[in-house]
């Protein structure tokens, strides 16, 4: 998802999905939705998607045990043990670097042009840092006519579709 909402919602500018996900949240997300794909073809969304909509949630209903309000939530390399987290992501100018938290503490970098349609392993052993990002080509590839023109920052490729996301 945030490959097409680089390419399309944000028009190829890595500063302001940064911006979004990461400087305008106020604590955390609670969950991505499919907004961060407006603007992308309905073919595309409905592959990503499964033809699903689900709005983007922040945790805005936080209580603090101590009558505090909620703090950002700030992932480091410590508290990622401590939060559960299972995987990290970071916004690069070049594409997103995806760290198997369970395994290394840096990930390869998957390009902002590859494919949003591309199939990504989730086994946390082969987002090895020297290893390519674990991808597959989609089983059919949809026409690009029908994925319709991408913007003039964003270079036309063709790749592989992305699961459904989980909620």
């Amino acid at each position: 998802m945030l490959l097409t909402a680089h390419r399309y919602r944000f028009a190829g500018d890595t500063d302001a999905l940064i911006r979004h996900l990461v400087d305008q949240v106020a604590v955390a997300w609670d969950e991505l939705g499919t907004d961060l794909l407006d603007g992308a073809p309905a073919a595309l969304r409905t592959v990503l998607t499964g033809g699903e909509s689900w709005p983007s949630r922040t945790m805005d209903d936080l209580i603090c045990p101590d009558g505090s309000p909620p703090q950002r939530m700030t992932v480091t390399e410590e508290s990622a043990g401590e939060q559960d987290l299972q995987w990290g992501y970071v916004l690069h100018p070049h594409g997103i670097e995806v760290i198997s938290l369970h395994e290394d503490l840096r990930g390869p970098v998957v390009s902002w042009d590859t494919d949003p349609r591309a199939r990504f392993s989730d086994h946390p052993g082969q987002w090895r840092p020297s290893c390519p990002p674990p991808l597959s080509p989609p089983p059919e590839l949809l026409p690009s006519s029908r994925l319709g023109t991408q913007p003039a920052t964003a270079p036309a490729t063709v790749s592989a579709p992305r699961t459904p996301a989980r909620r």
